[in-house]
């Protein structure tokens, strides 16, 4: 059979949010072989060279994916994209080809997705505003991605560029959001009922003093020990919770409180996956401050991979049940 090719618009169009939270939380509940992403430097000619990652994962009788990441700084002098990503969708039975699809609107879309996945379990059932830390691709996504799990009223953004940060804004009015600029962070974390980090902050902008409770703070950035998008007391404020155990191992926003003793692996509250199992029950009391710390996993990707497949005509993998 001839191998699909998916490319970015049709991908967007088949990844809406109810349908693909809802996969993510299947593919949870199911699981699926996960092995650690591979991370591969390319040296370069005339110029830097960059990263390559691939992420694998599979559920045996089904489908089988692998994503590839190429990072390269240097394009920015070339007026190109620093990232690029594709996925390539097999049958995990035969390993036949099935499709290439977009790998950027699957790694974006599936990772504002898991955020409001746990926002389900996480976040007041009342939360109605949402700050927007950060103005990039999977922050302007954030407000939809909400809405489809809480009945967000209010958008602000911040960002350290105020110009990113309005134009975001006029993006999210445009399609017919509440939303305004946040001139002044501190004073926004304080009002809000989600606080949304999405930035390659390598120190704490968020602070728990600034915390109201009841929040539910979401991390999505820092994937890196380098990388924090809060301080020690935002976590030693909260019930902590994660997508995978990963966290622990990257999370600069994990690790730094763990360093300094005012944190350890043992008081994480649960995985993503126990919340979509019924192994937590999430936040038990509404004035808790929520926290949760993503990484990302290879499980979304297959699982956004295998809704644009399946939405765009394709056939049930070869021993599917």
């Amino acid at each position: 059979m001839q191998m699909r090719i998916i490319e970015a618009e049709a991908t967007r169009h088949h990844l809406q949010f109810v349908p693909l939270i809802a996969a993510i939380e299947r593919m949870f509940v199911q699981g699926c072989e996960v092995p650690q992403r591979h991370r591969h430097d390319v040296a370069g000619a005339a110029s830097p060279g960059g990263t390559v990652l691939l992420m694998p994962a599979w559920r045996p009788g089904a489908f089988l994916g692998i994503k590839t990441v190429s990072i390269f700084a240097g394009n920015r002098e070339r007026g190109l994209p620093g990232l690029h990503s594709a996925y390539l969708l097999m049958d995990a039975a035969t390993g036949v080809p099935l499709a290439m699809i977009d790998g950027n609107e699957i790694t974006s879309r599936r990772t504002a997705a898991a955020s409001a996945l746990a926002a389900r379990y996480l976040a007041r059932p009342d939360a109605g505003r949402l700050l927007v830390v950060g103005a990039g691709r999977v922050a302007r996504l954030l407000p939809e991605a909400y809405g489809a799990v809480r009945p967000i009223r209010e958008v602000q953004v911040w960002a350290r560029r105020e110009e990113a940060a309005q134009a975001l804004v006029t993006g999210l009015r445009a399609v017919g959001w509440a939303a305004t600029v946040a001139p002044d962070l501190q004073a926004a974390v304080g009002q809000a009922d989600i606080v949304s980090c999405a930035t390659l902050s390598e120190a704490p902008l968020v602070h728990g003093a600034w915390l109201k409770s009841g929040t539910h703070l979401d991390l999505i950035g820092g994937f890196a020990p380098a990388m924090r998008e809060t301080d020690d007391a935002c976590v030693a404020l909260s019930r902590v919770f994660i997508d995978t155990e990963e966290a622990l191992l990257k999370a600069g926003d994990l690790l730094a409180p763990i360093a300094s003793g005012v944190f350890c692996s043992a008081d994480v509250c649960a995985t993503l996956a126990q919340l979509c199992r019924g192994e937590h029950p999430g936040r038990t009391h509404d004035a808790d401050i929520t926290l949760f710390k993503s990484v990302g996993t290879a499980l979304e990707d297959l699982a956004a991979a295998t809704l644009v497949y399946q939405a765009d005509g394709g056939r049930e993998a070869q021993t599917a049940g």
